[in-house]
């Protein structure tokens, strides 16, 4: 079950809302919990106790933790949790891919017999919920907040379905007090912006990001080898376009279901294309993975305060490579994130100085290049193809391509591009942060209100009209 599906839409949201809204106090997070347990169990049946049973050791593994003053028993504890889900993170991800690069060694360089492997479905947003049990046991470690006292409590910040399969990575200091008392949180506002803000996440998803994946989706499927320079672009332009607003606008859905119930999620997103940097494009793309990796990876491995420059550009250069593996068991996302972290560490180097020399038109229109060309590896599965597809991408020999485009998609287009750069003027800043963060008035919130309930119906409709609801997800 995804967000931008009529089962959830008209069914699932507008029951639980209901359901919790009507429920006494004490009884909202079970509300909650049950509905989270039954939103993860529609979609992956088979792994729900996968769930459950981690979550289970790891509560009573950090609870022991948190009373023994012994060091090394302590560190033995946050040891064996880290170990417990990082190695199922592994089973279900990437042993298939490590098997699979073993079996070419031994079959090319050895000729030996491959080795035999079961080829596992990879759990619902494994990767999201392996990170936040982490947090759980580093932050509690730590000392940076005491562990939750309720089993069923931590299970809640687990499986909170908002950010269950898609995020956003939310640390343990960042929600677990909202767990045990969120009433401050749940005024009428909170519930009408939540409201607004999952309206326009599914209209940023639904509206957009499928528009641009339908025409993606058909020019990475065709014979590269046909492809004109024209078709190229728009396919990697509008996959650009596809993976912000869905990425962005699934946040944005969580964020508002969250708010709606009186959590308040960080965010996720903050106009990545007008970035006039590499540098700066992780700092407002999937924010809060980027955050995640500086605590707990970046910060570990020595962060800034190293010896030498050479050991900053690595541990820069690492970070995204693990990054890079993080969204998918393939070379190709090892690459991206390589590719990103070389970017960031010449930036580090020297880039950043020239940039400053260019002005900042040419800053941002020279990151969104970046970008664009490391969107491909992101997309297409095998390197060769990705380089092939670069190849056509510059090629301008005048193939023709036949491309089936309408005015829809192009209109389509003109809107993606206007609102994934609507923020780079500073009167267009203030006017995002007047509608995201500003005061409601009763007239803005009549305006809201209507203006959503049209998003609305048009998103609805559009999804039982056109069935192209893509959920990019599953490959994390």
């Amino acid at each position: 079950m995804v967000f931008s599906s009529i089962l959830f839409l008209l069914y699932f949201l507008p029951v639980f809302l209901l359901t919790y809204y009507f429920a006494d106090k004490k009884y909202k997070n079970l509300v909650v919990l049950v509905f989270s347990i039954f939103f993860y169990s529609w979609g992956a049946p088979k792994f729900i106790f996968v769930i459950l049973g981690t979550t289970f050791l790891d509560f009573f593994l950090v609870k022991w933790m948190s009373k023994t003053k012994t060091r090394l028993y302590r560190r033995l504890m946050l040891t064996l949790s880290v170990s417990i889900n990082l190695g199922l993170l592994f089973y279900f991800k990437y042993s298939g891919f490590f098997v699979e690069n073993v079996n070419i060694v031994l079959t090319h360089l050895f000729h030996a017999h491959a080795m035999g492997w079961t080829k596992l479905i990879l759990p619902l947003g494994i990767s999201f919920y392996t990170f936040e049990t982490i947090t759980y046991v580093v932050d509690v470690y730590r000392g940076v907040h005491k562990p939750l006292d309720n089993f069923w409590n931590y299970q809640l910040y687990i499986i909170l379905f908002p950010k269950l399969i898609a995020g956003p990575i939310i640390r343990y200091h960042e929600l677990a007090d909202q767990i045990t008392d969120r009433e401050q949180n749940e005024t009428i506002d909170d519930k009408l912006l939540g409201f607004y803000r999952f309206i326009i996440g599914l209209s940023k998803k639904v509206l957009i990001a499928n528009q641009m994946g339908a025409v993606a989706d058909g020019i990475f499927q065709s014979n590269y080898s046909e492809l004109s320079s024209y078709a190229a672009w728009i396919g990697i332009l509008a996959y650009t376009f596809q993976i912000y607003f869905d990425f962005s606008g699934y946040s944005d859905m969580a964020i508002g279901i969250a708010r709606m119930i009186g959590f308040k999620f960080p965010e996720n997103f903050d106009n990545p294309y007008i970035s006039q940097s590499i540098t700066e494009f992780w700092r407002r793309w999937h924010m809060s993975l980027g955050r995640w990796m500086k605590n707990y990876l970046y910060i570990p491995l020595g962060g800034n305060r190293v010896d030498s420059k050479m050991r900053l550009y690595f541990n820069l250069w690492f970070v995204f490579l693990v990054s890079g593996l993080w969204h998918g068991a393939s070379w190709n996302f090892v690459f991206w994130g390589a590719y990103h972290g070389t970017f960031l560490a010449l930036e580090r180097a020297f880039l950043l100085k020239i940039y400053d020399k260019i002005g900042k038109l040419l800053r941002t229109m020279l990151t969104f290049f970046i970008v664009v060309i490391g969107w491909v590896f992101f997309r297409v599965e095998k390197f060769h193809d990705a380089i092939h597809f670069i190849k056509r991408m510059f090629a301008f020999d005048g193939k023709s391509f036949k491309l089936d485009l309408g005015p829809q998609f192009y209109t389509m287009f003109i809107l993606a591009s206007f609102f994934a750069f609507f923020s780079y003027l500073k009167w267009t800043q203030k006017l995002q942060a007047t509608i995201f963060n500003g005061e409601y008035s009763n007239i803005r919130h009549t305006i809201a209100a209507m203006l959503s309930l049209i998003l609305f119906v048009l998103s609805v409709g559009n999804i039982a009209a056109t069935g192209f609801n893509p959920f990019i997800y599953f490959r994390f």
